[in-house]
């Protein structure tokens, strides 16, 4: 198991490079200015990192009441991940829509890119820390 304070560096880490990532692809691919990227990516960094929080202890609980275990099948785990979606939807939509003052059917079409680059940048940046980071053997 990883220590607390590799979680950390590893969630800490992961944020800032996928901001740094983000912004520039996402004010090419959007054609927005980088300060209007900036801030959207960041405001949907934090809500996806406080969501991620809540959702998870409110899931493990349910599983807790509804299973007696918090272990996940692999249906569970696909249900999990596309109920956290929809409801990180929920909150970054209407922000997108508002903030950048743009259609709801934009503001979607733009928080799919949004989840595309960051399942794909996931997969990448979590191969690399592995790699950086190994756990010892006996992990």
């Amino acid at each position: 198991m990883r220590t607390t304070r590799d979680r950390i560096r590893h969630a800490l880490s992961f944020e800032i490079t996928g901001l740094l990532l983000i912004v520039p692809v996402g004010s090419f691919a959007f054609g927005m200015h980088m300060a209007d990227m900036g801030v959207v990516a960041l405001v949907c960094s934090i809500v996806a990192t406080l969501w991620n929080f809540v959702y998870n202890i409110g899931f493990d609980r349910f599983m807790k009441w509804w299973r007696s275990t918090v272990h996940k099948t692999l249906t569970i785990r696909v249900v999990h991940t596309v109920l956290f979606e929809f409801g990180l939807l929920a909150f970054t939509l209407p922000f997108l829509a508002i903030y950048l003052q743009i259609g709801i059917w934009q503001a979607l079409i733009m928080d799919i890119g949004f989840v595309i680059f960051y399942l794909v940048f996931a997969f990448f940046f979590n191969l690399i820390y592995d790699h950086v980071f190994a756990l010892p053997k006996d992990a």
